[in-house]
C-alpha cells in the first residue's frame, strides 16, 4: 500500500477533485448523508463539494432529483435506472463536474428476495464541456454485509471509490 492509499478515501478523492478542478454533488438515500460528511470532514472541501441531498423518500426522488414517478413505480428505487437519474439530476441541478447517488437497503429489514438487504446501487455522472458528447453516467451493484451502520458506511466508502476512479480515468 503507498502512502497515497493509505488515506482515507475522502481525502483521496478531494485531492483528484482539486487536481483536476472538479467539483461534486451527491444525492444520498442509504447513506442518508454520510458520504457528504465524509467529504466534509476534510479541511478545504468547500473548493470541490457542493451539495449533499438527502432523498430517502420516493417523494423526496421525485420533488428534488424529477426521478419519474412511472419508473419509481416500475423499477423501485433500489435500481440501477433510478441510480442513474439520481446521479445524472444531482450534477445538472448543481451544476457540478461530477454527480454521486446512492440507493440500496441498509437494513436489517426492508430487504426483499428480489432486493436483499446489502444491495446498493452506486451512480456515477460526469458532464463534460457542452458539444463535447462526452458525458456520461455509469451505476454499478454492490452487495454488502454487515448491520445497519457497517453497510451504510460501506457504501459511502464505495460511492467514494467509483468516484476517484472515474476522476482518475479522466486525468
Amino acid at each position: 500500500m503507498t502512502d497515497d492509499e493509505a488515506d482515507p478515501i475522502e481525502v483521496r478523492v478531494g485531492e483528484a477533485l482539486r487536481e483536476t478542478e472538479g467539483t461534486v454533488a451527491v444525492a444520498e438515500s442509504c447513506t442518508g448523508g454520510l458520504i457528504g460528511s465524509l467529504l466534509t470532514d476534510v479541511p478545504g472541501s468547500s473548493d470541490y463539494f457542493d451539495r449533499s441531498v438527502v432523498t430517502y423518500s420516493y417523494d423526496a426522488k421525485r420533488d428534488l432529483l424529477a426521478v419519474a414517478r412511472e419508473m419509481l413505480d416500475e423499477v423501485g428505487a433500489v435500481s440501477e435506472p433510478v441510480a442513474r437519474q439520481m446521479a445524472r439530476a444531482v450534477r445538472d441541478t448543481a451544476d457540478t463536474t461530477w454527480g454521486v447517488a446512492t440507493t440500496g437497503v441498509a437494513g436489517p429489514s426492508g430487504g426483499t428476495d428480489e432486493t436483499p438487504v446489502g444491495r446498493a446501487y452506486l451512480g456515477v455522472a460526469h458532464a463534460a464541456p457542452w458539444g463535447s458528447g462526452d458525458s456520461f453516467s455509469t451505476v454499478t451493484r454492490y452487495e454488502f454485509d454487515g448491520d445497519r451502520r457497517t453497510v451504510k458506511r460501506a457504501i459511502a466508502e464505495q460511492a467514494l471509490a467509483d468516484l476517484l476512479d472515474a476522476v482518475e480515468a479522466r486525468r
